[in-house]
């Protein structure tokens, strides 16, 4: 009788200790939830006003219970998503249990009008969650308009997530030459690639979005032509719409591209509002990689609007005809190592308003930093402008940066320079120091000669440059800039 009796009692302790351990609510700020994702993205393309479902689960790996504060979408009532808490929907979700070592659904819904231009092409939203002090997040993206869309399928440590212009990214695929039309407009998501081999062509008035932090990779042997007109350029821009974003800069990352097998083309592209515009360099993980044996030719161009730098080139070649390089964070240009640069007719004029800027609109040094931390020395054998303009807001807007034994060769011939230094000897020809007043409003971007402009009737007539940026004919003598007056 006594061991029966004895063996109740301790059933009995067992039973309540068990009890009261799934009972006690877990309070430490060390306890937080573990999400089974970060990001819950939907991936379909909208062709008609739609709800897809998607789920994720809650897990307390605690012993003990857990009360989750507060569950929450940021837009609350407003929001394009909705959630629905272990069978109960709502904007927002107050004192959620879970039991120890337990779990629960969240399933999300989003439903969007493709066919607003008023919305957004990517739709963000954040279901938040607040947990003994404790805060944590899952992004939630869609899409918001009918439009080609790009996502990231590759995830490679060290470089940014990305997807490939072939499909998968495979290195048994064979080259594709594609062309994007003017049907729909194309949207970005991480980083497209085109790869070794690929064509990427753009036809005229193509708009092309690139999301916060994305980019667009012409890999090494990949090629891009872009194929604007003055009627329908082809436009690389963030995929914010709303009339504020138009001019916020640092929208997206960059168009990086590496040297080609041919060269790369573009006609009458828009690059504006990124962080930095156009990088152009040999694939630098190699060191010691050497100057581009192929060109980059940007004829009819606009960067602008750049956070930090309109176009970074590295050990290249580059024409550069009738463009403009307005408003930077820090450079309008930035040429480093080695290299051949021939701007004819170019524009270059930095009026960057939002921060104080100490950099000049143009730096041209025959060194740069490889991405193991070494200095490599260059030989830039030529950089030259020829009927261009660089101005800016700054007292000095022309430097050169020159570590030998490396060389570095430059001349302008028939431009104005803003400048406080000597702009005497070989490397200045008919050049106009610092002059006043050239543009019609350059804080509205307006860069055509003002009257009375000293850039009207100071040029030469170059016979391969017999048009302006808006088409004009060219006088002899010719204005300098992409604008003939």
């Amino acid at each position: 009788m006594n061991k029966i009796i004895f063996i109740i009692i301790s059933f009995l302790i067992v039973s309540f200790s068990f009890s009261c351990r799934k009972d006690t609510v877990e309070t430490s700020s060390n306890a937080s939830l573990s999400l089974s994702t970060d990001t819950i993205m939907f991936d379909t393309v909208f062709t008609t006003i739609g709800s897809i479902t998607k789920r994720f689960k809650v897990y307390n790996r605690n012993s003990n219970k857990l009360v989750i504060s507060n569950i929450s979408l940021t837009n609350g009532a407003n929001s394009q998503f909705r959630i629905n808490v272990d069978g109960v929907a709502g904007y927002t979700h107050n004192n959620v249990e879970i039991n120890g070592n337990d779990s629960l659904f969240i399933f999300v819904e989003v439903t969007v009008d493709p066919n607003s231009i008023l919305s957004p092409f990517v739709v963000e939203e954040q279901i938040n969650f607040s947990t003994n002090g404790n805060n944590q997040k899952v992004e939630l993206v869609a899409w918001g308009q009918n439009a080609h869309y790009f996502t990231p399928k590759n995830f490679v440590s060290g470089l940014p997530n990305y997807s490939c212009l072939d499909g998968d990214c495979g290195n048994n695929n064979a080259p594709v030459n594609t062309t994007w039309v003017n049907d729909k407009p194309y949207v970005i998501y991480g980083y497209l690639v085109v790869d070794s081999m690929d064509v990427l062509n753009i036809d005229p008035g193509v708009s092309v979005h690139l999301h916060n932090n994305s980019g667009l990779w012409v890999y090494k042997d990949g090629n891009i032509q872009v194929n604007g007109t003055l009627a329908e350029p082809v436009t690389f821009q963030g995929t914010r719409l709303d009339f504020d974003w138009q001019d916020i800069t640092g929208q997206w990352d960059r168009i990086w591209i590496n040297e080609g097998n041919v060269d790369n083309v573009m006609n009458y592209a828009i690059i504006k509002n990124a962080f930095i515009g156009l990088q152009v360099e040999p694939l630098p993980f190699d060191a010691s990689a050497a100057t581009s044996t192929n060109k980059l030719i940007l004829n009819n161009c606009v960067i602008q609007n750049s956070s930090a730098v309109n176009m970074l080139a590295t050990n290249y070649k580059i024409d550069i005809i009738n463009s403009i390089f307005s408003k930077a964070g820090q450079y309008s240009l930035l040429l480093r190592g080695g290299g051949e640069y021939q701007f004819y007719h170019t524009t270059i004029a930095n009026y960057w308003n939002e921060s104080v800027r100490e950099t000049p609109a143009v730096l041209i040094q025959n060194y740069y930093t490889d991405i193991n931390g070494a200095t490599q020395v260059g030989n830039m054998n030529a950089c030259n402008f020829y009927n261009s303009i660089i101005d800016g807001d700054l007292g000095v807007e022309f430097e050169t940066s020159i570590i030998a034994p490396g060389t570095l060769n430059f001349k302008f011939e028939h431009a104005t320079l803003k400048t406080a230094n000597s702009i005497g000897g070989a490397n200045y020809v008919n050049v106009i120091q610092s002059p006043s007043n050239l543009f019609v409003d350059f804080s509205t971007d307006d860069y055509h000669l003002s009257a009375g402009s000293a850039a009207i009737d100071t040029g030469v007539l170059l016979p391969s440059v017999p048009l302006d940026y808006d088409g004009v004919s060219r006088g002899n003598p010719s204005d300098l800039g992409a604008y003939e007056n």
